[in-house]
């Protein structure tokens, strides 16, 4: 149970900050006018921090998988 909490605990707790940091973003983009292309570089940003936890699982999942 500890372990199953551990795992999906911070991957969902991660996946819900995720959409917490969309939010914030998203108003931090209208509150200083970035305009279009502007926020485009902040979810851009925002992109790359998703992508490096996703390649993160992927490679734990692999890693774990190719010992057993």
């Amino acid at each position: 149970m500890d372990q199953w909490l551990t795992e999906y605990g911070v991957t969902i707790g991660v996946g819900g900050l995720i959409i917490f940091m969309v939010f914030i973003v998203w108003d931090l983009a209208k509150r200083s006018n970035a305009g279009v292309f502007g926020t485009m570089i902040l979810y851009l940003a925002l992109a790359l921090g998703v992508l490096g936890f996703v390649i993160k699982i992927a490679i734990s999942y692999l890693l774990e998988r190719g010992m057993n």
